[in-house]
């Protein structure tokens, strides 16, 4: 398209994205680069993050439902052990998570429930970016100082 410009009269050229200008290719959209696009994270992304977090707790003996059906389900082929006993909900900028913890005998259950919330609420938002809105802990079991592993007594 051509125009006619006054002298005196300031002109401004604007190019799509990647289209020459006189003056080489001009960029669209300035500003940031990292608020250019969009990331997305799966919810299994941050059911990964959040059980090896909530595994680094003193006082975490094992996750999910029951360290019996756990056992059982790691043999499964494809069966992700790390993420056993969490479930992530990922929205755009939020996430909210429900662990299933079992704990060691002896241990204070609010001590160890309020230390792996803050532990999985750090280690989420730090890699993710995302705003964790809350983490729901249930104690499902208590490993007994006599009670030998599944896994324990699968190999004897």
């Amino acid at each position: 398209m051509t125009e006619t410009v006054q002298p005196g009269q300031e002109v401004t050229l604007e190019a799509a994205a990647g289209e020459q200008t006189g003056a080489g290719v001009k960029k669209r959209g300035g500003g940031d680069p990292a608020t250019r696009g969009r990331t997305t994270i799966a919810d299994g992304v941050v059911e990964k993050i959040a059980g090896l977090a909530a595994r680094d707790v003193v006082g975490v003996h094992a996750m999910g439902l029951s360290r019996t059906f756990g056992a059982v389900r790691d043999r499964v082929p494809g069966a992700k052990a790390v993420t056993r006993g969490v479930k992530a909900e990922v929205g755009e900028v939020q996430t909210a998570l429900d662990l299933e913890i079992v704990v060691d005998y002896g241990v204070s259950i609010v001590d160890v429930a309020r230390a792996v919330r803050e532990n999985v609420i750090a280690a989420v938002e730090r890699m993710t970016g995302l705003e964790v809105v809350e983490v729901n802990i249930a104690v499902g079991d208590v490993k007994l100082p006599d009670e030998e592993d599944d896994d324990e007594a699968r190999l004897q």
